[in-house]
């Protein structure tokens, strides 16, 4: 699907005018409009239906973050900030990415590809090249700095206290992230990923067994699960079993 639109959000006109600039150059890419109001760019997003919002996330009135909540999947998010702390809440929105300020025009046109990636695979007429608008890597604070960790890797997650543990295919040791597993979970793909207790959330794939007192085995770990995850349990099992 090709050529993309966009339009352009960020309260700092030199920040507007370089974008500007990368979007004149780019390729299929046709700019509506830009905005330095939020609350004025979601309005011309209701009206126009661009396919790409490229958003900073530090707004007046309405920040980056509750407008993205805003849109439909039909307009895709590329957040421009020149705070990296928000790299990890920008995935809750499915962002296509997250570009640091100054924006470099290489990075910049990385952003773009990937969006004609989605469009392409969204407007595709076969199965085989079906959509998915959920991410494949997350991006985790340890230790000072960001990791990215590929979904496909992560075995379970642990919670302890205010951290959170990330057991990986591969690694001796868990990934410690001073995290909530309620926001780890809504970060995770749900027909991947399973909340079977308070302190764990397991990906489906590589359980190994699961016995008759409901206890999971999965990697080095066995975990039981309680009468407050059961039912959603057994419901998953039974959706998934063959008699």
């Amino acid at each position: 699907m090709r050529p993309l639109t966009c339009i352009i959000v960020d309260d700092e006109p030199l920040a507007v005018r370089l974008l500007e600039s990368y979007v004149e150059k780019t390729p299929d890419l046709r700019l509506l409009g830009s905005f330095t109001d939020s609350i004025n760019a979601l309005n011309a997003v209701k009206e126009q239906k661009p396919n790409l919002l490229l958003l900073d996330i530090q707004m007046p009135n309405m920040d980056g973050m509750e407008l993205a909540h805003s849109l439909t999947a039909d307009t895709r998010v590329v957040f421009t900030t020149a705070f990296k702390e928000y790299a990890f809440e920008s995935y809750e929105v499915n962002a296509l990415d997250f570009l640091l300020k100054p924006v470099r025009y290489n990075k910049f046109l990385a952003a773009v590809e990937k969006a004609f990636q989605w469009f392409d695979h969204q407007s595709a007429d076969t199965a085989d090249s079906a959509p998915s608008n959920t991410p494949s890597t997350l991006f985790v604070r340890v230790d000072g700095e960001w990791r990215n960790i590929p979904i496909s890797q992560i075995t379970y997650v642990s919670g302890m206290k205010d951290y959170v543990l990330f057991y990986l295919d591969g690694e001796k040791k868990p990934l410690i992230s001073h995290l909530t597993m309620k926001s780890v979970e809504s970060m995770l793909p749900a027909d991947k990923f399973l909340r079977v207790h308070r302190s764990y959330i397991i990906a489906v794939d590589k359980i190994q067994r699961v016995d008759r007192n409901d206890c999971i085995y999965i990697g080095d770990e066995i975990i039981h699960v309680p009468d407050g995850y059961l039912a959603s349990f057994r419901t998953f099992i039974e959706k998934h079993s063959i008699r």
